[in-house]
């Protein structure tokens, strides 16, 4: 989507912060992110647009960036903080470097599970877990429900996951806790681990592609990596997409487990009334339906124009669990999968 498109769909948005354009001019919103997507480029440009704000942007990897955070203390020139997955936007709340936020847009808008209880963090796009299947070689009937299923001997040499060591397993391993407490946890880790086609290695459309040739038969990952196969330019990898189909875990019982991309203001932010703007504006209409054409990312925000292809996915039933409270379980779950056997 190109960032004029964007703006034109922004009019309303414009509207309301013209206002504060005024009061405002000259500011400069300095934002560390760890969320690395081309796409996002313009979403950022239109704020700058919009607002007559300045966005000076810093981007790392997110322990390093959280590490700066912290060390800078009250020296930090951050405003905003941005990441991927809850328990790191969370650990930056254990630490000490956030700062609650009071305001009625993203209250209104960030369902209650995507966001902070004490308001530190929000999030403003989510990314399901879920099962991809191949096609050819796993019946409709047979087709695991629920995470819980891929335990069953019946799936040993089949499965493929990503590492332990990363944190959108650790977070999946953490909702499962708070459902099922440490020692199903465990026996079912176990299993998980038992069940590897292979080693764990790679991203989650590494995982997509093997299942594809044939590396294994079910695979474990966020939906937008799916989503961008089916989207891409590279018949290869379109055809990647074409041989699996993806399954919403656990829609008979308490859902699927959801993973956010979140925000927050800085505890030292020199520019506060600029920060909290931005989160704003992150969950506005416009700059959701954004988050679903540039990175196949669900909007946080309810009635939001998805693309053809994520809604071709299905709607589904989110898991209602805190994201604070899978985050917290993060460093018991990593614990649980190195004991089990899954590196």
């Amino acid at each position: 989507m190109k960032r004029r498109a964007l703006l034109g769909s922004g009019l309303a948005l414009g509207a309301g912060l013209t206002v504060w354009r005024r009061a405002e001019a000259q500011a400069t919103l300095n934002l560390y992110s760890a969320r690395h997507y081309n796409t996002d480029e313009a979403l950022y440009g239109n704020f700058a647009d919009l607002s007559g704000v300045k966005i000076n942007r810093i981007d790392a990897e997110p322990d390093p960036l959280l590490e700066r955070l912290r060390a800078e203390g009250d020296k930090s020139p951050c405003d905003i903080f941005i990441t991927t997955d809850a328990g790191r936007i969370e650990r930056a709340r254990q630490l000490g470097v956030l700062q609650p936020v009071t305001s009625e847009a993203l209250a209104k808008a960030v369902p209650a599970h995507l966001r902070d209880p004490d308001n530190n963090w929000f999030g403003f796009s989510v990314r399901a877990r879920v099962i991809v299947y191949s096609k050819e070689r796993v019946p409709a009937a047979d087709v695991p429900k629920n995470y819980e299923d891929l335990a069953d001997a019946k799936w040993k040499g089949k499965l493929l996951i990503r590492p332990s060591g990363h944190i959108y397993n650790q977070s999946l391993v953490g909702s499962l806790l708070a459902a099922n407490g440490p020692q199903k946890v465990e026996a079912w880790a176990k299993g998980v681990a038992a069940n590897l086609a292979r080693p764990p290695r790679g991203g989650d459309t590494d995982q997509i592609k093997a299942v594809a040739a044939g590396e294994g038969d079910l695979a474990v990952v966020n939906t937008y990596y799916f989503v961008n196969l089916m989207r891409s330019k590279k018949p290869q990898d379109r055809e990647v997409a074409a041989k699996c189909a993806v399954v919403f875990p656990n829609q008979s019982n308490r859902g699927t487990h959801v993973n956010i991309s979140g925000g927050a203001v800085a505890r030292h932010a020199p520019n506060k009334a600029a920060a909290v703007r931005f989160l704003e504006y992150l969950v506005s209409p416009q700059a959701q339906r954004y988050f679903a054409e540039g990175n196949s990312e669900f909007p946080v925000v309810a009635g939001v124009e998805l693309s053809p292809e994520l809604k071709s996915l299905g709607s589904f039933k989110q898991d209602q669990l805190n994201a604070r409270v899978f985050a917290q379980n993060n460093a018991e779950a990593l614990k649980i999968m190195d004991r089990a056997g899954w590196k």
